[in-house]
């Protein structure tokens, strides 16, 4: 499997059975969602909040499009207003096919910010057994992950649950996401915290940019 990381959350996956992409959110550029949905009829949405979801472009795209399709929690539908009909409902526990590959959908809840803050719900997908996108949450699947894709920052986290995230599931192999609030400083600090602790537990920690690809396996 092939993984692209956008800016922020969103990714792309794909391999000879299918592609999918996951929380285009607002804040990659229109022609960098464009890209990333480019082909691709599946789109994996973790929760509501605009960085994982451009509500305007991907309601565009589903009007250009009749071929594509979105998976998210309930919240995600009513803001795709006219194409809610397009989004299938998913929760934690549930599996399903989208895009030509498996997917397992963990969590239902998004971490707690605030206690002023409402929770909304939040889905985390393994995508054919290879690769965890846990949105803004610290799910821990029941199997193994070989790739764990990592939020590394948020207003919700600090490096300690970062770090914890990291010893409990355990994947091989770890790429960042949910960085786009670090500068350059804080993303270096942040990041080699999370190479000392997973390289102790025998997990390798490898950084993607935007626009960068790596094997998964």
């Amino acid at each position: 499997m092939k993984l692209t990381k956008f800016t922020h959350s969103c990714v792309r996956l794909e391999s000879a059975a299918g592609a999918v992409v996951i929380d285009p959110g607002s804040f990659s550029e229109a022609g960098e969602l464009k890209l990333a949905l480019d082909g691709v009829e599946a789109v994996l949405v973790t929760h509501e909040h605009p960085d994982h979801l451009d509500v305007d472009t991907v309601s565009r795209l589903l009007g250009e499009r009749s071929e594509l399709r979105v998976w998210a929690p309930a919240p995600v539908a009513e803001l795709l207003g006219e194409h809610r009909d397009r989004v299938t409902v998913v929760g934690g526990g549930e599996t399903f096919e989208a895009g030509g590959l498996p997917v397992t959908a963990y969590g239902g809840q998004h971490a707690l910010i605030h206690p002023s803050i409402p929770m909304v719900p939040n889905v985390g997908y393994l995508v054919d057994q290879t690769v965890l996108h846990p949105g803004d949450s610290f799910v821990v699947p029941t199997e193994p992950v070989p790739t764990l894709l990592l939020a590394l920052h948020a207003p919700w986290s600090k490096i300690a649950e970062v770090l914890d995230h990291v010893v409990a599931v355990r994947s091989p192999v770890v790429h960042a996401i949910h960085d786009g609030l670090l500068n350059d400083r804080g993303r270096g600090l942040v990041e080699a915290h999370v190479d000392r602790v997973a390289s102790a537990y025998g997990c390798r920690y490898e950084p993607l940019g935007v626009g960068h690809t790596a094997s998964q396996t």
